[in-house]
């Protein structure tokens, strides 16, 4: 009998995992390869003349379907309640005042230079709606370092290189499923010229030796490293699969540059994340109101009226709206009962970052950029990518995000701002023994303290996406939405211009059809 590949490829996940099926899927010709993009939608050039829209939000949404409308000849006005544009994509500088609900004013007081996004942080290289906007207006890209096997990953007992577990983990898989092969354990047979291919294939992947049995790998690191002269180094004695089973390692630390966002190269705009968004804004700026808060909208004859917090009224024959769901499901509209209902069910999840100024004491290392993965509720320390060898720069001392089974999103996020210094100075103490003591001007953000983000974004479940989702998409009447959660691309920038993108299609298609 010959194997077939859905045998062997469920075969190899139970013992190797998605890592193991994604590189054997890559090498079998089975990854599908993506629809190219089409770019944002080719609306007619003056087909919106005569026509007015309101936008509710100036994050990336509303910035985008600001643009889009412009060069069409709309008649735009978009209206933000902060006094900055970018919603979540916000980097924090020198003189930024951070404002979080119920809590006291923070003051950054980074030198000049240095931030820190405290939104997102990342663009992958498929979010081609973002980078095609970066690239349209010019917007200077750098490659992001995402992953760092130099940085550590804590063991609770021990910190570890990443290197060393990633490694250590793939060659005992490698070792269970050769073991399998040899003693024709899985439930189909490979013809004896397969059996050869995977097995020459689990050798090269996990580095065994010729009897098929990991002893440790090069890749795994060294303690002391190689040398001149009679300096071989000493390869890292392997950790066995209990360790890392004991320590909770099977979770996505190991994998996770191979999950689909997370892949290299990753990138980041010079100078803060909020560089697109300020890029986007100055091409509309004259149709920009900043620190006007909505606070009602009602259908005016075929068109809307929205009312400002200072009791103005912006009258228009549409309107995006591109507002978090939770302050959508609060707002004095005339929106049906489905539609509330299912605004108010859509949970935005917590996440909080902690960032310190510092000298780069993390470069002595060798770490230069990249994530380390901690046991505390701060969760992760996030390095940063460029200004190499500069006397300062920040380091995100924790990234706490999501409702984690068994994880301290909510207790991290319910702190004090001092508590939270307190614990991730600690981990970085941990990670980093005698430098704790360098880091300096702390700040810290919690993005469901934060008004009018109130969470990170919408987490959809496979039931709430049957149920709520097509609702929420649904315009009603002259009100069309749009933002991240409106995406299957939640939390990222590109979720949010690609539903901005859907959004201004339909809008068009209805006077298309007027």
């Amino acid at each position: 009998m010959s194997w077939t590949r859905r045998g062997f490829l469920t075969s190899l996940g139970r013992v190797g995992g998605y890592s193991a099926v994604y590189i054997a899927m890559q090498n079998m010709g089975l990854l599908a390869v993506p629809r190219a993009y089409a770019g944002p939608p080719k609306l007619p050039a003056g087909s919106g003349k005569g026509r007015s829209v309101v936008i509710l939000g100036a994050g990336i949404a509303g910035l985008v379907s600001a643009y889009e409308l412009l060069k069409a000849g709309y008649d735009v006005t978009v209206l933000e309640a902060r006094d900055r544009v970018g919603g979540r994509a916000w980097s924090v500088r020198g003189g930024t005042v951070v404002k979080q609900i119920g809590r006291p004013d923070q003051t950054c007081s980074f030198d000049e230079g240095l931030y820190f996004n405290a939104g997102p942080a990342r663009i992958p290289t498929h979010h081609h709606a973002i980078f095609g906007y970066a690239r349209d207006l010019k917007v200077p890209m750098e490659v992001m370092v995402n992953v760092n096997r130099s940085a550590g990953l804590d063991f609770g007992d021990k910190v570890i290189p990443e290197r060393q577990a990633v490694n250590d983990l793939r060659g005992r898989f490698s070792e269970l499923l050769a073991k399998a092969i040899d003693k024709h354990a899985l439930d189909q047979e490979l013809t004896g010229v397969n059996v050869e291919q995977l097995r020459d294939y689990l050798s090269d992947w996990g580095r065994l030796g010729k009897d098929g049995i990991y002893r440790g790998s090069p890749s795994s690191g060294f303690d002391p490293l190689p040398g001149g002269y009679d300096n071989p180094g000493k390869v890292l004695d392997p950790l066995t699969l209990k360790q890392m089973q004991d320590h909770g390692m099977y979770g996505p630390e190991p994998i996770f540059e191979e999950i689909f966002d997370q892949q290299a190269p990753m990138f980041q705009p010079v100078g803060g994340m909020d560089r697109i968004s300020y890029a986007l804004y100055e091409q509309v700026k004259p149709h920009v109101r900043l620190g006007n808060a909505v606070t009602r909208l009602r259908y005016a004859g075929k068109g809307v009226s929205v009312t400002l917090a200072d009791g103005q009224k912006v009258e228009a024959d549409y309107c995006i709206c591109t507002l978090p769901a939770p302050y959508v499901a609060k707002l004095d509209a005339p929106f049906s009962k489905a539609k509330k209902a299912a605004l108010a069910r859509l949970p935005y999840i917590p996440g909080t970052k902690v960032a310190w100024q510092s000298p780069r004491f993390w470069e002595k290392d060798g770490i230069y950029g990249g994530l380390a993965w901690t046991k505390e509720a701060s969760e992760i320390v996030w390095y940063p990518s460029g200004g190499w060898n500069q006397p300062s720069g920040v380091i995100v001392g924790s990234y706490s995000v999501g409702f984690n089974p068994g994880g301290g999103e909510l207790k991290y996020e319910a702190m004090s701002a001092d508590d939270r210094f307190t614990i991730s100075r600690g981990v970085i103490e941990r990670l980093h023994p005698g430098n704790s003591h360098l880091l300096d001007k702390p700040v810290t953000v919690s993005w469901r303290q934060t008004e009018w983000s109130m969470g990170v974004g919408g987490e959809w479940t496979p039931e709430t996406r049957k149920t709520d989702y097509p609702e929420l998409c649904r315009p009603e009447g002259p009100v069309f939405f749009a933002g991240e959660h409106l995406s299957y691309i939640g939390f990222w920038q590109e979720g949010a211009a690609l539903s901005a993108h859907e959004a201004i299609a339909a809008l068009q298609a209805r006077v298309s059809s007027a």
